[in-house]
């Protein structure tokens, strides 16, 4: 098959055939339609996540169609159409059994801790526990979407972040997960301050959802421009991008007893971040994270789909073949795209 890969952090990936993988027991493989281009996957290049085994294939978020399952499979069979969390889970942990598959003990990562989705297969774990089965009416695009950054946003904003309608919620970076996290909200009848960078993303944002937006670039003080919008401040923050900055700004934007959802990786210089642990104590504030969402919950969120409450779609900027996907990722730090970028490996630049 052919497939995107490294063999050293930082060293300009290549697209070259490579073996096919073969299913486990309990697993699938997949036949990848559409693969998303994720930040993670720029942090997993540079060297940035220590779990990260090399020579690696990146790629997390995928979606397409069931090509070999192993002996011990009962709930899929070849040719059904599916997507899966980045978490594959083991099923047999503490966490696992209290239904947080997302925190999976023993959990196991395509892209990061075995070969990932940049390739036309990747090999799923556990699929009867990992794999999600895939409504016709969802495009394999829209899908590639949900592993991830989709899937992060809705348990941030639903599950860790608690937002109901009326609610004021910053969200700090106007990316993949940003603009997920806008239209989750908006959805639920939040009002919704974007902040970024880049008018570009401020005007998607706008279009996802948000009541309000922040420039960053030009505002001195962002969480005051937020609390001066919200009326005192936001009841809850999302740093959907991962910086010192942004999860300071998230946390000092927010009212009092109001709930930060650290949504962002935060790696590199990044990882031991300076946090505003006075205003924290004062004002009762909760410090949450979100690791995408186990299997399990994504029936709520196809619920919202599927009558276009939510429609991941729109999120979808550009579509490409994996020779074009090279530079898109390498690009990744400094001059992320718009939306979302998808990758198809089946199809030729």
């Amino acid at each position: 098959m052919q497939a995107m890969i490294y063999e050293a952090f930082g060293q300009m990936p290549e697209v070259r055939d490579v073996p096919d993988p073969a299913p486990e027991p309990d697993g699938a493989v997949i036949a990848v339609e559409a693969t998303g281009l994720c930040r993670s996957d720029w942090h997993g290049w540079m060297g940035h996540d220590a779990d990260v085994r090399l020579p690696q294939i990146p790629g997390h978020e995928y979606a397409g169609t069931v090509a070999v399952v192993g002996p011990l499979v009962t709930r899929f069979r070849v040719g059904d159409r599916v997507t899966a969390p980045f978490v594959a889970a083991c099923g047999r942990c503490g966490e696992c059994r209290a239904g947080h598959a997302q925190v999976c003990e023993a959990q196991v990562q395509p892209g990061f801790t075995r070969p990932g989705s940049f390739a036309e297969f990747v090999a799923v774990p556990g699929a009867d526990r990992n794999l999600v089965a895939l409504p016709e009416a969802i495009g394999f695009a829209a899908a590639a979407s949900l592993g991830c950054r989709f899937a992060t946003a809705f348990r941030a904003v639903v599950d860790q972040g608690r937002v109901r309608g009326g609610e004021w919620v910053a969200v700090h970076g106007a990316g993949g997960v940003g603009l997920s996290a806008i239209m989750i909200a908006a959805a639920l009848g939040a009002r919704v301050v974007a902040v970024d960078v880049a008018e570009p993303k401020l005007a998607l944002a706008r279009d996802m959802g948000a009541a309000a937006v922040v420039d960053a670039r030009s505002s001195a003080d962002v969480a005051g421009a937020v609390r001066e919008i919200t009326g005192g401040g936001a009841h809850a923050s999302l740093d959907a991008l991962g910086s010192r900055e942004t999860c300071w700004n998230s946390i000092s934007c927010l009212r009092r007893r109001g709930r930060h959802v650290q949504v962002g990786l935060m790696l590199g210089a990044d990882a031991a971040a300076p946090l505003p642990m006075a205003r924290v104590v004062a004002h009762e504030l909760e410090i949450l994270g979100s690791h995408g969402m186990a299997a399990h919950r994504y029936d709520d969120m196809l619920a919202m789909i599927m009558p276009g409450t939510l429609r991941p779609e729109r999120l979808v900027s550009r579509t490409c073949a994996l020779e074009e996907a090279v530079p898109l990722l390498i690009g990744m730090g400094s001059n992320p795209p718009d939306g979302v970028a998808i990758i198809e490996p089946r199809r030729r630049a």
